[in-house]
């Protein structure tokens, strides 16, 4: 169990500089400091001595917000915002406690960003840290409150901060350690060194930032070690932004032979990796050491000393700094998001083909009813490797991916669609071709899946060598050949699974977990209705969600309606902001009978709706994409309407709906008829 070390808990309440706070912070001693609870809320409460603000249920009940929002602000630089806070509640009312949490507004995005939640009670003050990537756009800060279960819930802020830099850094010059916290050990412990700190079992160091002993850092001694391979752990604050560069910080270690002196990264998942070890006890001054950290993703840095014996000696660290330019001994090739990626709309990026053969062509097709278009838009080009052009029995098609770093983790995402072919297994395959050995190796097929339908792959892999992905169409025998597409394909640092533990994207829908902040005017067998798979009636609806392919969608059960009937699904009220905004979404309309799909725009206090965009009669049986720009300065909402059409194949869909702030960037999509494939040179028909 994770416990405050020495003084790590106790000293975040005599946190100093109250009188000279930067930006965006508040001590709360005598004021708010520009903090203001939002008039539509519970009050926060400043302590009558001071030090705090807080809210308790004898001022609101379970259920109820107060919202202390900060003022305009801007991080032109990287920053870390600190707060340390209090959850509180009764024993009985655990399974519903007081929830904290934390969003970022800016000032041309009508929804908030949330940054952080926690709801976990505690019986002294926490602190939490969040790296704020710089931008040059104005924000607030949003602190939101909400009561739990019970007469005794309450929460409290002890201080928000914010300054400049990364939340991974620290010189432990400040009592709150910049969050790092010591694993509780019986025997061994980081203890803060320096000051008056005095020690008669070791001669320790003076401090590295002021080179004095007035400066403090951090420090293990071996003295009270009674077991062998006794470990202290020094756990960072979580990162909450990717970052990648140099880690750098100073060590001194005492009598190294007796010691082991690591350093660590741990995912949420609980997953570590060593990426430094001291390899020499180093001399009686403090050594730098720099080190490459790549975190795509939330992890901790962790420093282990790892004592043999009681004479093991002391190892000392100070003064712990990031750059987000990479170490003067980097020499290993830098990887690139943006370069590893392609959706091929424009051509095939980094990616390349075997010259024999066939092998992959880039295809489009323009909406019909018959043939599936891209995943990308419904309408733009993908890959497409046709089988049957082939009379090779066992004909492989292989297209590459560009060179990766090696000793990287990566999570490969793609879309894929299989027609024909009586046996689908290994139809499509991917292998990791390591370069320097020439190996491949197979790490994800094709075992079985609806035929026709866009479905989502995931793969987390790992190499020590630098690699390529390799991407096998297989036609195993001249009678069972088929058509194998291939779009979206994103490869990305770190696990696949990480992303699961994130906050969900701001502004963002994909219907997987719920309906989001979607209301409904009523809810019956005619409203809109979440769902997996196919709808239930023939030759109308999808036969599986645009974002997996196996996920979940909204959209009307044409035959538990009548012609001409509605369902109106509600977004959450968005704030009215100046300049554009553009709104995406995905939508489905197959079927003879397919009605009719529009989306609104209702002004707050306005009875009247302003119509945005609409689609009438069947349209592909492909998932197209809509963008939807539109302006609007006061508080509104966004509305789907969809009415059943002239029979029962009039099923309408919805799925992955995103606003975002600014212009599309995009023309509107259209929906021309069309046939048969077309491609770059040439028309292909099958």
């Amino acid at each position: 169990m994770l416990l405050r070390g020495v003084l790590l808990a106790l000293q975040a309440l005599q946190l100093a500089g109250a009188l000279d706070l930067p930006a965006g912070s508040c001590a709360f001693e005598e004021s708010t400091c520009g903090f203001d609870s939002v008039l539509a809320s519970l009050p926060w409460i400043l302590n009558e001595e001071g030090h705090y603000i807080y809210v308790d249920t004898s001022f609101g009940k379970q259920g109820e917000k107060a919202v202390l929002l900060s003022p305009d602000l801007q991080a032109e630089e990287w920053s870390c915002l600190r707060l340390v806070y209090q959850i509180t509640t009764s024993s009985e009312s655990l399974s519903d406690p007081s929830q904290l949490n934390l969003y970022m507004r800016f000032e041309d995005e009508s929804f908030d960003r949330m940054l952080w939640s926690a709801k976990e009670p505690s019986d002294s003050w926490l602190i939490a840290s969040l790296d704020l990537q710089n931008s040059s756009k104005k924000f607030k800060i949003l602190i939101e409150g909400v009561l739990g279960q019970g007469n005794t819930a309450s929460i409290a802020l002890f201080e928000i901060k914010m300054t400049t830099g990364y939340c991974i850094e620290c010189d432990f010059e400040e009592n709150h350690l910049c969050g790092f916290v010591n694993r509780w050990n019986p025997n061994v412990n980081w203890f803060v060194g320096g000051g008056s700190i005095r020690n008669v079992h070791s001669i320790l160091p003076q401090d590295h930032t002021f080179k004095s002993e007035l400066g403090h850092y951090m420090y293990v001694d071996s003295v009270y070690v009674k077991h062998f391979q006794e470990v202290a752990q020094l756990i960072s604050p979580l990162t909450t932004a990717p970052m990648a560069g140099c880690l750098s910080f100073y060590y001194q270690i005492q009598q190294g032979n007796d010691n082991v002196f690591s350093l660590y990264t741990r995912d949420v998942a609980g997953l570590y990796e060593e990426i430094w070890k001291a390899d020499r006890p180093g001399n009686a001054a403090w050594n730098l050491a720099e080190v490459e950290f790549n975190a795509p993703y939330p992890m901790e840095v962790i420093f282990e000393v790892a004592f043999n014996g009681p004479k093991g000696g002391y190892v000392a660290l100070d003064d712990i700094s990031f750059s987000p330019v990479h170490c003067q001994n980097q020499t290993e090739l830098l990887f690139s998001a943006v370069e590893a990626s392609c959706n091929f709309e424009q051509d095939l990026c980094n990616f390349y083909q075997d010259k024999e053969g066939p092998g992959w062509t880039r295809v489009k097709v323009k909406p019909n009813m018959y043939r599936a278009g891209d995943h990308t838009t419904g309408l733009g080009y993908y890959l497409l490797a046709n089988t049957k052009f082939t009379s090779q029995p066992g004909y492989i098609g292989r297209l590459y991916g560009p060179s990766l770093p090696g000793n990287l983790q990566y999570c490969l995402r793609f879309h894929y669609a299989i027609y024909g072919f009586l046996k689908m297994s290994d139809t499509l395959a991917v292998y990791i071709f390591e370069e320097n050995h020439v190996v491949q190796e197979k790490i994800w097929s094709v075992l079985e899946s609806p035929r026709g339908v866009w479905m989502q792959a995931e793969i987390t892999f790992k190499k020590p060598m630098p690699t390529k992905v390799v991407f096998m169409s297989l036609c195993k025998s001249f009678w069972d050949c088929g058509l194998v597409a291939l779009d979206d394909i994103t490869i990305q640092l770190g696990s696949c699974s990480s992303s699961e533990k994130l906050p969900p994207p701001p502004g963002e829908c994909t219907f997987e977990q719920d309906e989001c902040t979607f209301t409904q005017e009523k809810r019956n067998r005619s409203s809109w209705h979440r769902r997996r798979g196919e709808t239930p009636t023939s030759y109308t609806g999808p036969k599986g969600d645009h974002t997996t392919g196996v996920g979940y969608y909204m959209y009307i059960e044409a035959s538990h309606m009548v012609y001409g009937q509605k369902a109106r699904l509600l977004s959450r009220p968005l704030r009215g902001v100046s300049g554009k905004h553009c709104l995406t979404f995905f939508y489905h309309m197959y079927g003879g009978g397919t009605g009719l799909l529009s989306v609104y725009l209702k002004k707050e206090e306005d009875s009247e709706e302003s119509l945005l965009w609409r689609r009438r009669g069947e349209q592909s049986i492909s998932w197209l994409r809509a963008l939807i720009e539109y302006s609007c300065e006061r508080q509104h909402q966004i509305i789907f309407e969809a009415i059943r059409g002239v029979s029962i194949r009039s099923d309408i869909a919805i799925d992955d709906v995103k606003f975002q702030a600014g212009p599309c960037g995009e023309m509107e999509d259209t929906t021309q008829q069309s046939s048969g494939y077309s491609e770059d040179l040439n028309e292909i028909e099958y």
